[in-house]
């Protein structure tokens, strides 16, 4: 399977994801069904191994009740 180099921005979407989830109390499963995800693929996804569709990062977003930009937000460094 091929994949696609990793990006910054990959990072920091698997990073807001987790996080959000974890604010949550979600599990993978829950955001999965609410998203209408794979739970695999969104494991992927949250170790910044897949590579993911700005349909999906708006589903995740739909999911959650967050603006998609928040997915995105890189956090700044001090």
């Amino acid at each position: 399977m091929k994949r696609t180099p990793k990006s910054p921005l990959r990072d920091t979407l698997a990073s807001n994801l987790r996080s959000l989830r974890a604010e949550r109390g979600w599990s993978q499963e829950r955001l999965a069904l609410e998203s209408g995800l794979n739970r695999t693929y969104l494991s992927a996804v949250e170790r910044s191994e897949q590579n993911i569709s700005i349909d999906n990062v708006w589903r995740l977003a739909q999911a959650l009740d967050i603006d998609p930009a928040n997915l995105l937000k890189m956090k700044l460094r001090s």
